[in-house]
């Protein structure tokens, strides 16, 4: 699948802000919220109060290997950072696209991580930025993969070289 993405320059960050996303946390399911969901379906033995909101759970990050157990050490990352996206083309889609890309739980752009590696990521592409736990590059890679690809945003030519030196850990693992 990554030999079907397009090759492109980045798009300039005019016009970009995260209310072009919003509401960033769209209601799903009642009364939670994408965050809420996400955050229900990662953690073991979660119990939300009558907001949806998870009050108790273990939680595993990916990116790093912590396992968590206070959703306020917690973060749903966005894969594809929305700053990043808007500079591969979703700075070109309606109001409504954006909105579910930012929200999507059928594709894997949302994952609880740790705090601390979610700030650590921040907007970054694979090109400046890998999971600090190798094991898990294969899978952050192929995620990063399948939302370009569904969403037909373009990669840079150093994000595609970076995804791909990834995905030879998939074959290690």
């Amino acid at each position: 699948m990554l030999a079907q993405l397009k090759v492109a320059r980045p798009l300039s960050m005019r016009g970009y802000s995260h209310r072009r996303f919003q509401p960033r946390w769209a209601h799903h399911r009642g009364k939670c919220d994408a965050r809420e969901v996400v955050l229900a379906r990662s953690g073991r033995g979660v119990r939300r109060n009558a907001a949806c909101q998870p009050v108790r759970g273990v939680w595993y990050s990916p990116y790093d290997g912590r396992v968590l157990k206070s959703v306020k050490q917690i973060d749903v990352d966005h894969v594809v950072p929305l700053a990043y996206a808007w500079r591969s083309g979703a700075s070109r889609w309606s109001q409504a696209r954006r909105r579910a890309f930012a929200n999507d739980l059928n594709r894997p752009e949302l994952v609880a991580v740790s705090h601390s590696a979610n700030i650590a990521k921040g907007g970054q592409g694979p090109q400046s930025w890998r999971p600090s736990r190798r094991s898990h590059w294969c899978r952050y890679a192929t995620s990063w993969i399948t939302v370009k690809h569904h969403y037909r945003l373009f990669v840079t030519r150093g994000e595609k070289v970076a995804l791909g030196n990834m995905l030879r850990t998939c074959r290690r693992q």
